[in-house]
Order: structure tokens, then sequence, then C-alpha cells
């Protein structure tokens, strides 16, 4: 029997020994891959980035982009006082500051800003891990051109989408600009704290000086504050901006940039210049109402005004005294205060009220009270224009009108009196009896508007009294008129302007002749009789030249009021106005004109004339 055909065998096994392809076959295909994958890989990457710049920013645009005009209120001095929009100094150039603030600002924010083309892997790589083995965000791993793509051109929002919109821009810096240009523009734009934009701003606002005179110290305060404007501004906390301008430093010896001694002798030295006054808010907002009017335009104002900081320290310290002490017994709970240059109208100090921080509304310049008392030289100069003369005499006894009898609280009637010493001792009959000499109410009040003051005033004859309305600062300029021979000055508080760092005409308000300069004189005499030997005496400073000034007191003890007039000094004299009383009108307790506000105007006199008068700030 034949013995069966052997079955062949499996095509696996065949498949299994075929030869493999040939190695070029084999390498085209790996080529072909990765040809794909680059293709593809190019395709995404363009599209990352074109999803990345979709939403950018032109960046010719931002670089050259306009921003709110800044405004920058001096003292007469040059100090900062008040700022307002974005508060940018003068462009500096990197040769001209001091090596110290660019070698403190790399010490602190970017160590290899020089070496990095625009991002640091090895800065952030050492941040991600202080920040892990922390637990907390401690460091931060962006470089100082990212810093500057991102105050440049991105907003402050936090998302990977923006941080990689921050690189992008970073490494396109990096290719348009040198590094000393990079820095050089970061100094000038990078944000510093209370609206000051750049080295120069900051430097003026926080030490009254320009960037290239900063020292080492200075530079330390100001390359400690990208990090957290806020929480190291100088102004609101004076040991936090000292600690951190210690690291700073600190960093700058790490670096090679100074020697541990001069870092620890610069820590030593740091002196956090004290706060501008706080109180000088009310002069601040005076000073710059109306500036769009008066300089039209869209440029960076700095304003150098005629507030003396020295003065206006004075004025804050006297004025809370008294209230937190007699006033406070005798339930006055506001006062204002104004000291003015009688012939320029400069105002060299303002206090419209007591704290600015916790009412901004200013007692000086918007208040409308019944200015009593005060108002009765007006009365006596009208008569004196109609041919009185303050020798003259006026019955002091009872008066009647149409059922109105005033008073004359404790003054005993004497018959008659003189003129003057009716006015020095504020006797009302004998004032309502000068009212018809003068002309009656309608003189009296024309005369009145001449000298600055608006009103309303009554049509009857208790505006001989005081019965009408008026502010402090415009009863202290029409009182400045009796000490300038009749030229009422127009109240002025900007003395010089710069526009954009070009200098701004801004001519001085002319003064406006309201009185003749012999009855302006001799209202003068009158007011000094006021003083010395009438309801004015506890205004006379002991040992010192005659003041002159009167008092006035309202219905119920309303209000309280002294204005008066110092001797002609470096400045010439002085016209300083002082109310007392409660903003809801509330009575005080027998508060006069010659009591705590004479008292004040007297605080004022010998504190304006120590030669170490009280520091700034509080």
């Amino acid at each position: 029997m034949p013995r069966p055909a052997a079955p062949p065998p499996p095509r696996l096994a065949a498949a299994r020994l075929a030869p493999p392809p040939p190695p070029r076959r084999r390498g085209w295909r790996w080529l072909r891959v990765l040809l794909l994958l680059g293709i593809w890989g190019g395709v995404a990457l363009a599209g990352a980035v074109l999803a990345l710049t979709w939403d950018l920013p032109r960046t010719d645009l931002a670089l050259a982009q306009t921003r709110r005009a800044g405004v920058t209120l001096e003292a007469a001095d040059g100090r900062v006082i008040a700022t307002s929009g974005d508060v940018h100094g003068e462009i500096v150039r990197l040769r001209d500051l001091p090596a110290h603030l660019p070698t403190a600002i790399i010490a602190i924010e970017d160590r290899r800003f020089r070496d990095h083309p625009g991002l640091d892997p090895i800065g952030i790589a050492r941040a991600a891990w202080a920040n892990w083995t922390s637990g907390r965000v401690v460091q931060g791993g962006s470089t100082l051109t990212q810093q500057l793509a991102k105050n440049l051109f991105l907003t402050p929002e936090r998302s990977l989408h923006r941080k990689a919109q921050e690189a992008l821009l970073a490494l396109w810096l990096e290719w348009r600009f040198t590094k000393d240009e990079l820095l050089e523009i970061y100094l000038n734009r990078v944000y510093l704290g209370a609206g000051a934009h750049g080295v120069d701003a900051a430097a003026r606002l926080y030490f009254g000086v320009p960037a290239t005179r900063l020292n080492l110290w200075q530079a330390a305060v100001l390359a400690g504050l990208p990090k957290a404007p806020s929480r190291f501004n100088p102004r609101a906390s004076a040991d936090a901006a000292a600690g951190r301008a210690a690291e700073v430093l600190n960093a700058m010896a790490e670096t090679g940039a100074i020697t541990p001694r001069q870092a620890a002798a610069a820590a030593e030295a740091i002196r956090i210049p004290p706060r501008p006054s706080r109180d000088a808010g009310w002069f601040a907002d005076w000073a710059m109402d109306d500036l769009a009017e008066r300089f039209p335009g869209n440029a960076d104002l700095v304003l150098r005004s005629t507030l003396d900081l020295r003065i206006q320290a004075v004025v804050e310290q006297r004025l809370e005294a008294l209230l937190a002490g007699a006033g406070a017994r005798a339930r006055a709970g506001q006062g204002a205060v104004v000291v003015m240059e009688a012939g320029t109208g400069n105002v060299l100090a303002m206090a419209g009220g007591r704290d600015w921080r916790t009412s901004q509304f200013n007692r000086a310049t918007q208040a409308r009270r019944q200015p009593g008392s005060v108002f009765k030289p007006f009365v006596f100069l009208a008569a004196m224009e109609r041919g009185a003369q303050p020798g003259d005499a006026v019955a002091d006894g009872p008066i009647s009108l149409g059922g109105w009898s005033p008073g004359n609280g404790e003054w005993r009637a004497r018959g008659e009196i003189s003129l003057e010493d009716a006015l020095a001792h504020s006797v009302n009959t004998a004032a309502v009896r000068t009212l018809a000499r003068a002309g009656g109410a309608r003189e009296v009040a024309a005369l009145a508007r001449r000298f600055g003051l608006p009103g309303p005033f009554p049509n009857d004859a208790t505006i001989a009294l005081g019965t009408g309305e008026a502010t402090l600062l415009d009863l202290t300029a029409a009182y400045a008129a009796f000490a300038t021979g009749g030229l009422r000055p127009a109240p002025r508080g900007l003395a010089a302007a710069r526009a954009d760092g070009r200098p701004v005409p801004l001519a001085p308000p002319a003064a406006t002749r309201v009185a003749d300069p012999a009855q302006a004189a001799a209202m003068r005499r009158m007011l000094e009789a006021a003083v010395a030997r009438g309801t004015g005496r506890a205004a006379q400073p002991p040992g010192a030249r005659p003041v002159a000034g009167k008092t006035g007191t309202t219905q119920d003890f309303r209000d309280a009021w002294f204005i008066g007039l110092t001797a002609g000094g470096a400045a010439g004299p002085l016209a300083i106005g002082i109310w007392l009383g409660n903003d809801d009108g509330s009575p005080m307790l027998e508060v006069r004109g010659g009591t705590l506000p004479a008292r004040l105007f007297r605080d004022i006199l010998e504190g304006i004339a120590e030669p170490r008068a009280a520091s700034l700030g509080r």
C-alpha cells in the first residue's frame, strides 16, 4: 500500500523564514514618520503661536501708548504733598543713574538678567524648588524682561494663556532691544506704588530728590518695591519698606555689587522720610480744583504750591491740641484755620477740619457760616467812607428797631463811646447805630461784596451783627486788605507749574483795590485796639509786636471766630483766620471769639516764630 504524501508546511512558517526587507525600505519608512511628525508638529506649533498672538496688543502702539495725565502737587520747598493720575517723572538714561540703582534691581529681581535670552530655566527651576519645599509661593521665576512684557502689553490676569503670551513677548523684546535698553525701559515704566511709574517719579515722591541723586539705601528701597508696591510703600509702612531694603542690600552683597560692610552701613543709615501732613489734603483739594480749565490738554503737570509745610504742621498740631483739650470740654468739635500772606494772597497753611481722613469737607472754603462780629469792620468802614472818623462818638445805650432790640452781652453802657472803642469792645447797639451812618444794609452789603464776600446778606439792621454768610477763606482775604493799604489779594495756592517738563506761565492774580489806603490804615489801627484793650486781648503773644484782629460769636455760641493780622515779617504781614464750632450747628459752652479762637491765634503765632517748629506728619 502506497505511503500518503506529506502535507505542505504552514504558510506562517514560510513567512517566518522569509528574508527581512532591505535596509533601505526600512529607513525610508522611519524618515516618512519623522517627516510627518515634523509637519504636524510645525502645524501645531504655528497654531499655538497663532492662538497666543491672536489677542496680543499691538507692540508698536503699546510702546508708545499714552496714559492718564499725572498731576504732582509740591509744597513750597519742593516736597510732594499730593498726586493724581499716572505720575511719571523725568525720562532717565541708564548712564545718568547712580550705578547702585540698576544693580540693586538686578540683584533682587533677576540676577541672571544679562545671561538669559528673556526666559530663565534655571531661575524657574530654582523658584519651583523653593516653592515646593516651603509649601507656598515664596519666589517667582519671572525675569525682568517678562515683568517688562507684562507691564507694557498685558493685564495682571493669572492664567497659563497669559503666562505663555508673556514668555513669547519676552523673547520678542530680547530680540528687539539690547539688555541696557530693556533695563532703561524697565526703570522708566515700572510701577512703584502711590501712583508713581518709573524710578524718577518714585524718587521725587518718596525722597524729594530726582533719581539721579539717589543714595545707596534709597536705591535699595525703590528696588524692593516691584515685588509688592502697596505693602512696601514707604509712606504706608516705613518699617516694611526698611526691612525690604535690607533684603535688597544683602542680595547686592551676595552678588558682589557691594561689600557686606557697605550693605550693613547702608541698612543702618535708612531713614524713611516722614509722611507729608495728612491734613494738607484740604489744601491739595482746593489748590487742584478746576485744573482742567486752568491747564487744558493732557500733559503731565508738576505744580509748585504756596504751602509751607512747617507752618502747616504748626497749624495742625495747635488746632488738634486745642480741640482735644479745652475744645472738648467746651463741646467744640471742629475747627478751621487759614494762614495767608496778606500782600500776595499766598495760602501758607490750611486746615479744613480736624482730620481729613475722616471728612474731606473743607470748613475753610466750603462752609458758609454766620460771621458774627468779625463782619463789623465792614460796617464801620462803610461809615468811614461817608465821612465818619474813628474818634467820632456813638451812643452805646439800648436801641429798638421794629420790635428788635440787640443786646450788648456783658458791656455796661457808658452813654457815648468812640467808634474805635465800639469796634474794639464789639458793642452791638453802637454797631447798629453805625450802620445808619453807613447808609444802611444795602450799602454795607455792597461794600462787603467789594471785599470779596458774596453773601447772602440780610436787608435789615441785623447785618450789623454779622447775620449774613461767609467762608473763612473769604473773610481772611478780606481782612488782608486792612494790612496792605486797601488792596485785597486773591487767595492763591499755586506758585509755579510745569507741563511735560516745560514751564507754564502762571501769573499771580492781581490784587483788587477795595479801600482807600488811609481808611484801610485807620481800620488796621482800630483792629489793633481790639487786641490791645478789647475783646481780642487773648490773641496778643507776650512780648511780640502788636497784632490786629477781631472776634466774632454767633447766637447761642454756634460759631466762634478770630481773624487777625500780624506785623510785617520776611514775607510781609500775615492774615490768619480761625473758626470753631460744630458741623451740625449745635451750641458750644460759652465759646466766644475772644476765648478759644483768640488763644489758638496766639498759639499759632508762637509756633510759627519758634526756630524749631514741629516736624511734619504725626
